[in-house]
């Protein structure tokens, strides 16, 4: 199917609504769960690490076969609404069964949920307003999801501070219905899936095919790319949860608000961020806004060192804002431009977010082996170092993605190109 028209204004509204409930299903319940574990259960750091870990390893193992899932299927607006509720349901019932087997299904389930989500809504956002207007679109999403993740942790923490931690773990699983309403009122007739896995002309002009795996696995700039992504993730995954446990040490009260006060503080950064990262990508480059995004990791990591006051981690948890609200809108149009013509767009999405996962899921149980060997400070830097290893591969190894423009000749200017 090839859409000829606009897509609906309803089909706009909605993609907007997705988002904004999207914002807290896709993680689950997050470093909420480590307060849980660690204030309410009694756990210890390293068991609350792997149990963190659980679901970053099931998004590594589904990652990239459910990337190719949504290049093969029309019907992705109903694998989002299965995925979500899958969510819901492990969530609330995490209150119910608090046993640690029960928690790692629990987490793997969302682990694979999670494999979803983010392929399945930049496929479908691909697919409705099409390559051209992809960057500015994805900012446009990023930010109604950070809107959406500033409501859910002010809700998250009122909930946790008045009603019980447990209620936290409800309320995503009501979100997710939300989430699950929102999708179906996206038109499937303003979806052309060809656009959605890439599948459309190159610079050549041709129409694109679907290269396999192989050939795609060959790109050496997709091989740069998730290298340096797998990096970013394990230096960025930790920083948070380590932040929340910290905040909780000799807190009986308050620590579900101060978490929500780092989110909410990250988020309201990341909402004009991401919005300006999608409408800038096409005159500064995707480069050099990423590489801002790169760049504010380590210095947060050896922030968190110089003090445990709320006051002040709440502060800098704002330039997670920077890094995460640049690197939402990014990652997917860099993906897409070295995917172009291939018609492995989703295929491609799922295995460069595997090396994400890879990286999230390994800086969550390195972390907390670290912290419980020699505390949090140390946990920290590591974090940080790995951080500023990531910058310097993306600095030196990563090139320049964006289409390039026609010069007066006819001539392409040097540009990257995926495979022919």
């Amino acid at each position: 199917m090839t859409t000829c028209r606009a897509p609906s204004a309803r089909t706009l509204r909605a993609l907007d609504y997705l988002n904004v409930f999207l914002a807290d299903v896709r993680d689950g319940v997050g470093p909420y769960l480590a307060i849980y574990l660690l204030a309410t259960q009694h756990w210890d750091p390293a068991s609350i690490g792997i149990a963190m870990s659980a679901m970053g390893i099931a998004t590594v193992v589904a990652q990239t076969p459910c990337g190719a899932l949504i290049d093969a299927l029309t019907q992705k607006r109903l694998l989002i609404a299965i995925a979500a509720a899958l969510v819901g349901i492990s969530c609330a019932a995490i209150t119910l069964f608090p046993t640690f087997a029960f928690i790692m299904t629990a987490q793997a389930l969302n682990g694979i949920a999670a494999a979803i989500f983010p392929p399945a809504v930049a496929a479908i956002t691909l697919g409705i307003v099409g390559p051209k207007q992809f960057a500015a679109r994805m900012g446009r999403n990023e930010a109604f999801n950070h809107a959406g993740n500033v409501g859910a942790a002010a809700l998250a923490g009122l909930a946790g501070y008045f009603l019980g931690r447990e209620w936290i773990f409800y309320l995503v699983a009501a979100i997710a219905g939300a989430s699950i309403v929102s999708i179906f009122f996206i038109a499937e007739e303003d979806i052309d899936h060809d656009v959605a896995r890439a599948a459309m002309p190159n610079h050549t002009g041709r129409r694109g095919t679907a290269s396999g795996l192989k050939a795609l696995l060959a790109h050496r700039e997709i091989l740069i790319f998730a290298i340096s992504v797998t990096l970013f993730h394990f230096a960025n995954a930790a920083m948070l949860p380590l932040a929340g446990q910290l905040l909780s040490q000799d807190k009986t009260t308050g620590a579900s608000l101060y978490m929500s006060a780092c989110i909410i503080a990250a988020q309201l950064v990341m909402i004009p961020v991401a919005a300006l990262a999608g409408t800038q990508a096409d005159t500064w480059g995707r480069k050099p806004i990423f590489l801002i995004g790169f760049g504010v990791l380590p210095i947060r990591g050896c922030l968190y060192t110089l003090s445990d006051d709320p006051f002040f981690i709440i502060a800098v948890q704002l330039l997670d804002g920077i890094g995460a609200g640049i690197f939402g809108v990014l990652w997917v149009t860099v993906v897409a431009d070295l995917t172009k013509g291939t018609g492995r767009y989703n295929l491609t999405l799922g295995t460069v977010a595997t090396a994400q996962s890879i990286g999230a899921a390994l800086s969550n149980a390195v972390a907390g082996y670290v912290v419980n060997a020699w505390g949090y400070n140390a946990g920290f830097l590591m974090l940080a170092g790995i951080a500023a290893c990531a910058l310097t591969i993306f600095y030196w190894a990563m090139p320049e993605t964006r289409e390039p423009e026609v010069e007066p000749e006819g001539r392409l200017s040097p540009a990257v190109y995926p495979m022919p």
